[in-house]
């Protein structure tokens, strides 16, 4: 869900809330695009984090400090100046804009109470921070705005402050069902195009979201809908405006495959209840969203390192397995060449010297055969051209024969490799990842790998099935070989996606018999953590752990085992409990 009107909304209600009668403590701007309030209200201290960052505009309550820098910009001195031991008298957001008017009363310097607003205007690349008086003058703004930059508005000191409206865009707030009719089901677009187009503070997965709610495809075009569903849709969408006017809001993250997907206010009917995790703020969401979501961006950055090194050697193993394929192909007719030389030896009395080519019986098949020949040689030395191209093309296959299968093997690995590093969800995930690639000559070894110490820190996922059976999954090879080989009792099941990278899954099966569902968990583990998670089905195979033998002089991670069962599973595990990290 984007950072929209409606959002903003619940938060304006928290923020009346927790802020009203608060008083400003500290004034910080940890970035040039930042503020962080700190507020003593009458349950404790508060910090408000406010940020215009154009690519991430964001309004929260948090508990968290920033560091900021030892000299403050002049926006943060030019604030302290004013509203130092300010008094919050409440928030505000006009209409459904993407605004945030936070109100605060103050002594100035004569001694006398005036009024302030810090005006958050949420709106990403034009976001802002404005400073203006009671009478809407503008006093300062963490972003000014020059005529060069915005032909819509200027954002500079001693201007007057209004909203533009850009879009003429209607208030939701105020229609009717018959004035939804007449604005959005007559537009020739699609539905949900339609209803975020016309009024203000509605994004577009919020409008796929009313139309999925009430039964309707938000791609169907509006003007086309039948009249019942003109009523019905309207009907739908002025009780959701009723929730917003009564501030009943439900702030929640959509899981998918245990990775944040979106976040919402109001609970969304596209998504299955097991997926949606509740919060009991607006803040708290977002906090905890732009948390995970940022981490699992840390972690991409930080690994881009080995990713390179992995893609080039890759690249470089696939290019000389392809070189080897061809030339192996060149040998496929070395056998033909023996027999030629074996059938001119024999017939060489009988084959007229300057012949381009004769046709002998082959007495191996009884079928006669035609051999070409180099018309400038006899018989005997056309039969030793063809036992030397014969004996070059063998040591040829002999030697291509094992550097194919050595090739084949570092592609896997490296792939395996790959897998694994899609899956680290920590820096200690990639320091094993890291640890496999310099123990098999894939980085230089200049010393101990940096936070090898750290290692025993990274764990197996930690999953329980639906009927309470612990599940344990590998992140990389290192783990793969210690779950495996080392954990697993001889009794315990083996899971692992077929033919093709991926995690090994074990499934501690204790004393009593493995219920149904729980194998159905186990396979969904192997074929969301493997190579296949973004296929609709992946074949997964499963045999218990004592037929599962290690390959001699295999690299890490790589067996054997006969004797499984397989089964065809999607890769959705949102309805499964992971216990840890």
């Amino acid at each position: 869900m984007a950072f929209d009107g409606i959002t903003i909304c619940s938060l304006t209600k928290e923020f009346n809330a927790k802020l009203s009668g608060g008083r400003i403590n500290k004034i910080a701007q940890p970035e040039k695009d930042e503020l962080l309030l700190t507020i003593k209200t009458k349950e404790g201290q508060t910090r408000l984090l406010l940020s215009v960052n154009p690519s991430l505009p964001l309004a929260y309550i948090t508990d968290n400090n920033k560091q900021s820098p030892l000299t403050a910009p002049n926006f943060c001195m030019l604030l302290r100046k004013h509203l130092n031991n300010g008094r919050i008298i409440c928030v505000k957001q006009p209409g459904l804009e993407r605004i945030i008017d936070i109100e605060i009363e103050h002594l100035d310097e004569m001694g006398d109470l005036c009024k302030k607003h810090l005006i958050i205007e949420l709106m990403g690349k034009h976001s802002n921070i404005i400073f203006t008086d009671d009478n809407d003058r503008i006093i300062d703004s963490i972003k000014r705005i020059n005529a060069s930059v915005s032909s819509v508005r200027e954002v500079l000191p001693g201007l007057t402050y209004f909203i533009p409206n850009t879009t003429d865009k209607l208030n939701a707030l105020n229609t009717s069902k018959e004035e939804f009719i007449n604005n959005v089901c007559t537009k020739n677009i699609p539905l949900a195009k339609a209803i975020y187009t016309t009024y203000t503070g509605f994004s577009p997965s919020v409008s796929e979201e009313l139309c999925y709610g009430s039964g309707l495809s938000g791609d169907l075009n509006a003007a086309d809908i039948d009249d019942d569903y003109k009523i019905h849709i309207a009907s739908v969408f002025c009780n959701f405006v009723e929730d917003i006017k009564d501030g009943n809001f439900t702030p929640c993250i959509a899981y998918i495959n245990n990775v944040p997907k979106e976040y919402f206010v109001s609970s969304p009917a596209s998504y299955n209840t097991e997926s949606i995790k509740h919060f009991p703020s607006t803040s708290n969401m977002l906090e905890s969203f732009y948390a995970e979501k940022n981490s699992l961006t840390r972690i991409h950055q930080r690994s881009g390192d080995l990713r390179q090194i992995i893609n080039t050697n890759l690249e470089r193993n696939y290019k000389k397995y392809d070189l080897q394929s061809r030339q192996l192909e060149d040998t496929k007719n070395r056998d033909k060449f023996k027999l030629y030389g074996e059938l001119l030896t024999a017939y060489a009395y009988e084959i007229i010297s300057g012949s381009s080519e004769c046709t002998v019986n082959n007495y191996y098949t009884g079928e006669d055969i035609t051999i070409p020949l180099d018309k400038d040689l006899s018989p005997m030395e056309n039969s030793r051209k063809y036992y030397e191209k014969y004996n070059k093309q063998k040591r040829t296959y002999e030697a291509l024969i094992e550097q194919v299968v050595a090739t084949k093997t570092e592609i896997d690995q490296l792939e395996s490799i790959k897998t694994s590093l899609e899956i680290a969800t920590a820096y200690e995930d990639l320091v094993q990842i890291k640890e496999e690639l310099v123990t098999y000559g894939f980085i230089k070894n200049k010393g101990p790998v940096k936070g090898r110490s750290e290692k025993a820190k990274s764990k197996p996922f930690h999953y329980l099935s639906s009927d309470g059976i612990d599940i344990f999954v590998g992140k990389n090879n290192i783990q793969n070989e210690e779950l495996t080989f080392k954990f697993a009792n001889g009794n315990d099941y083996w899971f692992h996606a077929k033919d093709m990278p991926g995690s090994h899954v074990i499934v501690k099966v204790g004393n009593a018999p493995l219920p149904d569902s729980t194998y159905e968990d186990a396979a969904k583990l192997a074929a969301y953590y493997s190579k296949g998670r973004d296929m609709e089905k992946v074949e997964v195979d499963y045999v218990e752990k004592k037929f599962v033998k290690k390959v001699p002089g295999a690299p890490l991670g790589f067996v054997i085992y006969n004797t499984n069962y397989s089964m065809n599973i999607a890769p959705d595990i949102s309805g499964l409990i992971l216990l840890n990290e």
